[in-house]
């Protein structure tokens, strides 16, 4: 048993978090990606990318309205979620899209692993995730408290999953209060996310519902705050709070894993990381995503 004490690890840089979140984003997000996971919510009834996708993400608050997710996940058009939900249960209710979610995952974590889907190493991770996962704060953090009410599932690779689901929703829901005290709202935070180069603004126009109209008046809107060029580039104090909100989504996440001694996080991020280039190297995350860069 590694050394421990009963004080936060308050020592250790914020970067620690998003070098886990970078092993832990591929994992989660294969049940975006993967054929099995598109599979999986054709079966339970769903039509098509967008409702499963806000189905399954939305499954564990029950079967919320439109108001809510577009609240929660916080960037897209209230359009957007409208057309998958309420929809979406009434062709399967919550219950279902957690299912689909679940086997769909499973199946494309499979097929990624080959062998190693049942390896020791991946049995490792996945117990130290549930040790870090079901102690992670809860306040101000209702995407992680929803999904931690779930069963813990008895399947090593299932229980790998859930774990990169809850802490990737921690951070994500950490990530939206630091955009709110930065004054960012869910559109103006796409258009500075491209201008940052985190990803091309094609791929956002298109992920997100912006026309050129929208675009060029959230672009106005943060050119009058200084913050891009009205060419859509940051500018020097955009860099600035780009790297002020890295920096505190990264200290926010990190009380995430105050359980863990120093030697079993680094023992963390060495047993995760051949599982995410694993999945990786599908070549079915794409390398860009509106979710923003990952283990590369």
């Amino acid at each position: 048993m590694a050394d421990r004490d009963a004080s936060p690890r308050s020592h250790r840089p914020p970067a620690v978090a998003r070098n886990i979140w970078r092993r832990l984003e591929p994992i989660h997000a294969i049940s975006y990606f993967a054929p099995e996971s598109a599979a999986a919510f054709d079966a339970a009834g769903y039509k098509g990318f967008w409702m499963g996708y806000f189905a399954g993400r939305a499954a564990p608050l029950g079967p919320v309205g439109p108001e809510v997710v577009e609240a929660l996940f916080y960037n897209f058009t209230a359009a957007r979620v409208a057309r998958a939900l309420p929809e979406a249960w009434a062709l399967a209710p919550p219950a279902v899209a957690l299912d689909a979610r679940r086997t769909g995952a499973s199946a494309a974590l499979r097929r990624a692993l080959g062998d190693g889907a049942s390896a020791p190493g991946l049995v490792e991770a996945a117990a130290l995730l549930a040790r870090v996962a079901s102690a992670a704060p809860r306040e101000g953090r209702p995407l992680y408290a929803a999904n931690s009410a779930l069963p813990w599932p008895d399947e090593p690779i299932d229980a790998l999953w859930h774990g990169a689901t809850l802490l990737r929703e921690h951070r994500g829901d950490g990530h939206v209060g630091v955009l709110i005290t930065a004054r960012l709202g869910g559109r103006e935070c796409n258009v500075f996310q491209a201008a940052a180069g985190n990803v091309p603004r094609t791929m956002i126009e298109r992920a997100r519902d912006y026309d050129e109209s929208e675009w060029s008046a959230v672009t106005a809107r943060l050119a009058g705050r200084g913050l891009v060029t009205i060419d859509g580039e940051l500018t020097r104090e955009g860099r600035a709070l780009k790297q002020d909100i890295e920096e505190r989504t990264d200290s926010v996440a990190l009380a995430a894993y105050d359980d863990l001694a120093d030697g079993e996080v680094d023992r963390l991020v060495e047993l995760l990381d051949p599982i995410a280039r694993a999945v990786v190297m599908t070549g079915e995350i794409p390398a860009a995503t509106p979710m923003g860069p990952t283990l590369r």
